[in-house]
C-alpha cells in the first residue's frame, strides 16, 4: 500500500491570522507542507517566486484554467489564485501532508473533488479586533480595509461548511488547537493503515 498524506483546507478572512499560524505550525508539526499557488496579483517585498507563490500574468493563469492544470482556482480582490493539481498529488504520495490556503470558493471546489479533505475555518475573536489587525498591517488605505472587512464578513459566513472552527483570540492557544487537529487525524485508522500498514502486517502475521 502506499503511503499518502492527508489534504487539509484552511480558510480564513484576511486579518485573521491564518499566514502566522500556519507558518508556526509547519515549524511544529513535521511532514506537513503549504501548497505553493499560482496568482496574477504581483509580488510584494520579500516575497519569492516559486516559494511564496508562483506568480503569473493573466493570460498565463487562464491558459492553466483552460488545460485543467488546477486542483481549484478563484477570484479573490482584484486577482486570480490556483492550486496545481499535479503538485499537490504528488506530496500527498510521499506520505506529506498539504495545506490548501484558500478562500471558501476554493475549499468548496476542493471538497467536490476531494472529500476527503479536511477543512479548517480560523475566525477572529470579534469584528473590532479583525480591523484593528488590518490597521495593524499597515498594507491598506482607509477604503481598502473597509473593503475587506465587507468581504470578511461574506467569507465568515461560509463557516458551517467546515469541519473545524478555531477561534484566533490567543495566537497559543489557537495554535494549539490546529496542532491537536493535525496530531488526532493522523491516529484515525484510516491514516494509520496508509502510513502503517507494514508494522499492522507484522503484528499480525
Amino acid at each position: 500500500m502506499s503511503v499518502t498524506g492527508t489534504l487539509y483546507i484552511i480558510s480564513a478572512p484576511s486579518g485573521a491570522g491564518k499566514t502566522s499560524l500556519v507558518k508556526r505550525l509547519l515549524a511544529t508539526v513535521p511532514d506537513v507542507e503549504v501548497s505553493v499557488s499560482h496568482t496574477t496579483r504581483p509580488s510584494r517585498p520579500g516575497e519569492r517566486d516559486g516559494v511564496d507563490y508562483y506568480f503569473v500574468d493573466a493570460a498565463t493563469f487562464q491558459a492553466l484554467v483552460q488545460t485543467g492544470v488546477f486542483l481549484e482556482y478563484a477570484q479573490v480582490f482584484d486577482y486570480c489564485y490556483g492550486t496545481s493539481r499535479h503538485a499537490v498529488a504528488e506530496r500527498l504520495r510521499s506520505g506529506l501532508d498539504v495545506i490548501l490556503e484558500i478562500d471558501w470558493q476554493g475549499a468548496r471546489q476542493v471538497r467536490a473533488r476531494a472529500p476527503e479533505a479536511c477543512s479548517i475555518f480560523i475566525l477572529p475573536p470579534s469584528r473590532e479586533t479583525l480591523r484593528q489587525r488590518l490597521e495593524q498591517r499597515g498594507q491598506d488605505d482607509e477604503a481598502v480595509i473597509e473593503r475587506r472587512m465587507r468581504d470578511a464578513v461574506a467569507e465568515i459566513s461560509h463557516y458551517d461548511e467546515f469541519d473545524y472552527l478555531v477561534v484566533n483570540d490567543d495566537f497559543e492557544r489557537a495554535l494549539a488547537a490546529l496542532q491537536a487537529i493535525f496530531i488526532a487525524r493522523r491516529q484515525r485508522r484510516d491514516c494509520q493503515l496508509r502510513r502503517q500498514h507494514e508494522l499492522i502486517q507484522a503484528l499480525l502475521s
